[in-house]
Order: structure tokens, then C-alpha cells, then sequence
């Protein structure tokens, strides 16, 4: 018997040395000789991406850059902007109405052109974005957009979800991707807790209030791949949504920014109306035009017209949408968000987002919360 074990010890040590070597390939493909960098082979890993899509990326990631409604904001909210080498046009200049944009501004304005962006169409720049060969692109455009950037760059593209509203579940995986991708699992695990929080904290306030004790809310000029008007509006508005509330425009049945016809507003004549102030000045020139249409309006006459900070701008900014649910809060529900001191409350969100609280400038560029005088 001794002799027996001996000759299958013989025979099975290549085997468990041929199945360590193989084991330790998968795993690390570009490391060898106790994990020192193998610099001709990149280690990477396959991702499932937010399309459903298999993509190889590198495990250690040095430098990315994104295309797309909202693939930067996402970043920005990962705190890997260090990372990004090169910008899309559309993010060159700071906006106030596209907080990360405006926050990062002095580290995007310099950085290479690789893409037109504004919209949610194919905008990349292929030729600059293979000059400056970044590790991996987060994009969000469509499926077959994707596919097309990858197979003309040859560089690793991973979808991330568009944040079409306020609190949906692919702006919390796409946080995980980004996360799992880049290794800011830590931060983004923080900032999917405070949309927990904030969402939690919005429900609890309202969520018992009696449909009857509900006033009617009409939210208008709110933008939608550009300005609009005092008819543009949004079916599902997140920032209702987060407090229970349902606007008159929902009875439209759609879940997206459209066009309302004016007379159907005058029919629902809502006791409340929102407005985003970065719009007011198509407000005020439609009430130039037509005064006694708007004072025909419950809500005009009896002064209960407020601002909504715009939240859409190259998809939802989170933050500002919290802050707009909060502000909605104080106004339809006054009992209710009594403890809430919107200044300090936008600021803290801004923070937790994007390190910086900025509704002081806001405020300035005219992007704040409060009543509104139609025609001032």
C-alpha cells in the first residue's frame, strides 16, 4: 500500500501544479512573479454593464473619461473626477444649472475636447478619444450607440443608466458599477445611503397626509431638452412623487416632459403652481401676451405661484430634485416640514453630493426658492 500512495502522490503533484498555475491565471492574468505588474498584459476583469452588456475592463483603472446625459454627474458623485482626461463640449463651461458641472468646474474647463454632448444622441469625438486612450468610457448612450463607440475607439465602454426622475433603483446600480469599476465602493455606498435617507425622510413626513387634505399642484416651465414655457410640464414629477403627491398633469397619463394644452390647465385651475425660475422669462413674456388667461388662475390671483429650482438639465440632478421635493414639502405641507430651514437644507445636500454647498450662488444667478410675481 505504501508503494501504491507513493505512486499517486507522483502522479497528482503536476496536476495540483498545473491546476494552481491555472487557477491564478484567471484570476490575475497580468500579474506573475509574486504580483509584480506584468506592464505588456493588463489585468482586467468582465462587468455586466447597465444594458446587460459583458465588458473587459481593466482591475485597475488610471483614467476615463464620459459621454452622455448624466455618465459625468454620476462620477462626480462617485468623487472620481481625478480620473476624467478629457471632457465633453457641453461641460466646458461651468453651469449653475448643472451643479457638478459647476462644482468641478476649474478642473473640466482645460481638459480635451472628446465629445459635443447636450443630448442624447451620438456625439463622441472617435479620433481624440483614441489619442488620449483612456483606461475605460462610461457612457449612456443607447445599446447599439455603445457598441459603435467600442468597436471605433477599441476602448472598454460601459453603459451607465440615465437618471430620467428622482429616486429610481438604475441610478443605484449604476452607483454599484461605478463603484465595483473604479474601487470607490466606500463612496459610492454613501452616497446610495443619503438617497435612501432623503427618500425615506420625504415619505415619512407625507406619507399619511389624507388625499382630501392634498392641495392641487400644477408644475410648469419645466425644462425638457431645452427651456420651456408655462404649458411645458412633466408627467410623474419626481420631486411630487417623493411626497405623495400626484400633479394635475399626471392625469395626462404620461411619464415624461410635455406640452399641456393651456385651456386644460385653466379646467384643472390648481390651487398651487410651481415654476422654475430658470424659465421665468418665457413665463413672464407668455403673461405680456395673455394677462387675463393667468389671472384667471385660482393660484395667480390668490398668490400661491412658487418656484421649483430646474432639476433637468442633461438628465435629473439629483441633488437639486431633493432639494425641490424639500421646498414643495414646506409649501404644500407646512406642519409637516416646519423644522426645515431650506437654506441650510439645500446647502447640506449639495454637500453630501458634491462636497460643496452652493445655493448662495444659486441664488445669485437668480435660482431660488420662494414666491413668484408673474410679470416681475
Amino acid at each position: 500500500m505504501n508503494v501504491l500512495k507513493k505512486w499517486l502522490l507522483f502522479l497528482m503533484i503536476p496536476l495540483l501544479i498545473l491546476t494552481g498555475c491555472a487557477s491564478q491565471v484567471s484570476q490575475n492574468p497580468g500579474q506573475e512573479d509574486g504580483g509584480k505588474e506584468n506592464s505588456a498584459e493588463k489585468s482586467t476583469q468582465v462587468i455586466a454593464d447597465m444594458m446587460g452588456r459583458e465588458v473587459e475592463v481593466p482591475t485597475k483603472i488610471n483614467s476615463i473619461i464620459c459621454t452622455g446625459a448624466g455618465a459625468l454627474r454620476l462620477i462626480a458623485y462617485a468623487q472620481a473626477t481625478d480620473l476624467v482626461i478629457g471632457i465633453e463640449d457641453t461641460d466646458k463651461s461651468g453651469v449653475i444649472g448643472r451643479p457638478y458641472n459647476y462644482v468641478y468646474h476649474d478642473q473640466f474647463k482645460d481638459l480635451p475636447s472628446i465629445g459635443k454632448g447636450g443630448g442624447r444622441g451620438y456625439t463622441a469625438y472617435e479620433e481624440q478619444i483614441i489619442a488620449l486612450q483612456p483606461d475605460v468610457i462610461f457612457c449612456s448612450y443607447t445599446s447599439d450607440a455603445l457598441d459603435q463607440l467600442a468597436a471605433k475607439t477599441g476602448i472598454p465602454v460601459v453603459s451607465t443608466a440615465i437618471q430620467g426622475n428622482l429616486f429610481e433603483e438604475n441610478t443605484v446600480e449604476s452607483l454599484k458599477l461605478i463603484g465595483e469599476i473604479l474601487g470607490k465602493e466606500e463612496r459610492c455606498a454613501e452616497v446610495i445611503a443619503y438617497l435612501g435617507q432623503y427618500e425615506a425622510d420625504l415619505n415619512n413626513r407625507t406619507k399619511d397626509i389624507p388625499e382630501a387634505d392634498k392641495p392641487t399642484v400644477y408644475a410648469g416651465a419645466i425644462s425638457n431638452q431645452g427651456g420651456r414655457g408655462f404649458a411645458g410640464t412633466y408627467g410623474g414629477l419626481g420631486p411630487l412623487k417623493a411626497i405623495n403627491v400626484s400633479g394635475v398633469m399626471d392625469e395626462v397619463g404620461k411619464k415624461e416632459g410635455f406640452e399641456v394644452d393651456w385651456e386644460q390647465i385653466q379646467v384643472w385651475d390648481p390651487d398651487v403652481i410651481f415654476l422654475d425660475p430658470g424659465n421665468i422669462s418665457l413665463v413672464n413674456e407668455e403673461y405680456a401676451k395673455k394677462p387675463d388667461y393667468f389671472n384667471s388662475l385660482r393660484a395667480v390671483t390668490e398668490e400661491n405661484v412658487y418656484s421649483i429650482i430646474s432639476f433637468n438639465n442633461y438628465t435629473t440632478n439629483i441633488e437639486t430634485a431633493i432639494a425641490d421635493a424639500y421646498y414643495a414639502g414646506k409649501v404644500l405641507f407646512p406642519e409637516k416640514f416646519a423644522d426645515i430651514d431650506m437654506e441650510a437644507k439645500v446647502d447640506e445636500i449639495y454637500k453630501k453630493f458634491l462636497g460643496k454647498g452652493i445655493y448662495a450662488d444659486m441664488k445669485e444667478a437668480g435660482l431660488s426658492f420662494g414666491k413668484i410675481t408673474l410679470g416681475q
